[in-house]
């Protein structure tokens, strides 16, 4: 949205987003920005001779353009006496508790002193495959680590439209299944998602209890409107919050070591919304993959539909020789355990 179709980057639009953000702040929240644009931008500042690999290319680009998006960031904000912080990051940065707790402090002291972080994906240092969808799912993952009341997904459509009546969707209930049928692939010039991983980051947000916009950027006010309770764009309605772990948890999906298969019998112990119960080696029917304690394992049931995350009590080694067992201590504990509602093959 930030980016022209030349790939310079759009400072009108940046404006109207700080103007508005500092208006919010002025209102007494707590704003922190995820933006993309660096790589953009530096494909207008520099042309690379004979590089043909697009890892590499992203690099580069990226480490010339994000000195000019914070440039233009800073010079912006400064004009409303408001300062910011460059945060970058890679998905390794989010697998584990450890790191996970140092970014939570980190963007807690920068809020703390009244500065606005801008975190981007680190596409510099970022290899294929550790890399984001796109910022829309590091969108996701920041505003789980700060425990956010607010997503806002700033697109250049109004929301998710119903495409048979061509009507906008304003309101998705938590377990709504229905944009599924209306949101087709697609993604920008310079992006690397689309309306589906928005959906999707909305609805997971959903699910862990924050309340998620799916608004047109560079619509008049939107930033405002949607703090100001209007009913505009989509909002995907939030449920009840999670525990600071089990938010990690839910936002670690793609961090997975190991893979861990349930019958019938203890899907429906663990799945129940009255019980809290501790994933035992009894219920197992086969784990795939090599793991250690305090790894992240995907949880399956026999149909290898996805039904959650959970950090691993014990290796492999141990988890293997448990498997459909009695009387074995737990291999994942209720308190490091996070079923989705959104059961799914993956």
């Amino acid at each position: 949205m930030i980016t022209k179709d030349n790939g310079n980057i759009n400072i009108d639009i940046i404006k109207k987003i700080v103007q508005q953000v500092a208006k919010i702040i002025e209102n007494k929240s707590r704003v922190l920005i995820v933006s993309s644009g660096a790589v953009g931008a530096g494909r207008a500042i520099v042309k690379l001779k004979n590089e043909k690999d697009e890892v590499v290319r992203r690099q580069a680009f990226s480490a010339v353009g994000q000195i000019e998006l914070m440039r233009i960031y800073k010079e912006t904000f400064k004009q409303h006496n408001l300062n910011i912080a460059q945060v970058l990051c890679t998905r390794e940065d989010f697998r584990t508790r450890n790191h996970y707790v140092n970014m939570k402090n980190c963007f807690s002291s920068l809020l703390d002193n009244n500065i606005i972080p801008i975190v981007n994906e680190n596409d510099t240092i970022a290899v294929s495959e550790l890399m984001f969808t796109d910022n829309d799912e590091l969108a996701g993952l920041v505003a789980g680590i700060v425990n956010a009341d607010i997503l806002m997904i700033l697109s250049n459509v109004e929301g998710v439209m119903d495409l048979e009546s061509n009507r906008l969707i304003k309101v998705i209930e938590k377990n709504d299944k229905t944009w599924k049928h209306f949101v087709v692939p697609s993604k920008s010039t310079f992006g690397r998602g689309g309306m589906i991983t928005k959906c999707s980051v909305a609805e997971k947000l959903a699910d862990i209890g924050i309340t998620t916009h799916i608004v047109d950027g560079e619509k008049e006010n939107i930033l405002v409107d949607v703090m100001c309770g209007k009913n505009v764009g989509t909002t995907f309605l939030a449920g009840k919050k999670i525990s600071s772990v089990k938010k990690w948890l839910a936002t670690s999906n793609g961090s997975s070591k190991g893979v861990i298969y349930i019958n019938e019998c203890i899907e429906k112990k663990v799945c129940s919304e009255n019980k809290t119960c501790s994933l035992l080696p009894i219920g197992v029917v086969k784990i795939e993959g090599n793991f250690k304690k305090n790894d992240i394992l995907t949880i399956k049931n026999e149909n290898g539909e996805y039904l959650g995350v959970g950090k691993a009590e014990y290796g492999d080694d141990i988890a293997e020789r448990y498997v459909g067992k009695k009387g074995k201590r737990a291999i994942v504990h209720y308190d490091y355990l996070y079923l989705s509602n959104n059961k799914t093959n993956i």
